[in-house]
């Protein structure tokens, strides 16, 4: 019992000599002081806790206020997670490890050696790794991104410790923020400012009218709302062309186009929105789609 009222003492950074005083004492008064010892420790966590609930409200209050200002990134989430486990080191940990435990582990150079050891941890290795994407910035929140092993997906969010990536169906794949770092990733959303594009192939009979095959698949592609192509070709410039006669193939003609188009749509829906309209556009204009068939020759002897 005396050894519990030492710890609670040291707890609580009492001098030591109060063990002194406990050693002539009877067994209701060490109880009393036991109760009180008890009392006054829970009493001093439920301070410490409350003021790490508050801190952890405020500093959650401050990056909502700042992703309304300058929009949510990576580099946002990764900074509230820091903050939220140097105020529970700072609050929680370091006040319960006592005195002379805190001075012993600030006061030591041992601690360099323990930082260095541990970095080679997992645990260590996607912090540091989470720091180094949320600096140089790779990927934002909302980029879209193709893995090495080829799963494609939109960037989530942003922990100490993964990322979460939000696939096509809508499920979530949660990678190591030292894996990612490591990787090399196909960024569909780098540089907003450039305007994303895909290549569309269309077969066209052999004797379709080629111009008009051309004229309907451009203007059906620029006058579509979900692209950025205008329909200014040049005849002067060849540059300024966006549909090509690409190939002649065993039964068709290749015609293709580029088409633009903002990074807030997946180009899954503008391909399925561009291949749907283009079909109908050149069915309406009587320009056949060859397809493979087969002629079945049957010989009777």
């Amino acid at each position: 019992m005396l050894n519990l009222i030492s710890a609670g003492s040291n707890l609580l950074g009492l001098p030591e000599k109060i063990n002194e005083t406990f050693e002539d004492a009877t067994g209701p008064e060490i109880a009393f002081v036991l109760i009180i010892t008890a009392l006054v420790l829970v009493l001093f966590i439920a301070v410490m806790i409350g003021i790490l609930w508050v801190a952890m409200k405020i500093n959650r209050g401050i990056f909502r206020r700042l992703e309304k200002k300058k929009g949510n990134s990576i580099t946002l989430q990764f900074l509230e997670k820091a903050i939220s486990l140097a105020l529970i080191v700072v609050f929680v940990v370091i006040p319960l490890a006592g005195d002379r435990i805190t001075q012993s582990l600030l006061g030591s150079t041992a601690v360099i050696g323990a930082v260095v050891g541990l970095a080679a941890n997992d645990v260590i290795k996607d912090m540091f790794a989470g720091l180094e994407i949320s600096i140089y910035k790779p990927f934002d929140v909302q980029s879209r991104v193709m893995l090495e092993d080829g799963r494609t997906g939109i960037v989530e969010k942003l922990t100490l410790r993964h990322i979460v990536l939000k696939m096509i169906d809508t499920t979530r794949i949660i990678v190591p923020n030292s894996k990612v770092n490591s990787m090399a990733i196909v960024n569909y959303s780098y540089l907003d400012e450039v305007p994303r594009s895909m290549e569309v192939k269309y077969p066209i009979s052999y004797n379709s009218d080629i111009d008009l095959a051309k004229k309907v698949i451009q203007k059906t592609i620029c006058e579509n709302a979900l692209t950025l192509n205008e329909d200014k070709y040049d005849e002067s410039d060849p540059n300024s062309r966006t549909v090509y006669f690409l190939d002649l193939a065993d039964s068709s003609i290749i015609i293709g186009a580029t088409v633009y188009y903002s990074h807030d749509y997946r180009t899954e829906v503008v391909k399925d929105e561009i291949n749907t309209r283009v079909f109908k556009a050149l069915a309406e204009n009587g320009i056949d789609i060859p397809y493979n068939y087969v002629n079945l020759v049957v010989r009777y002897k």
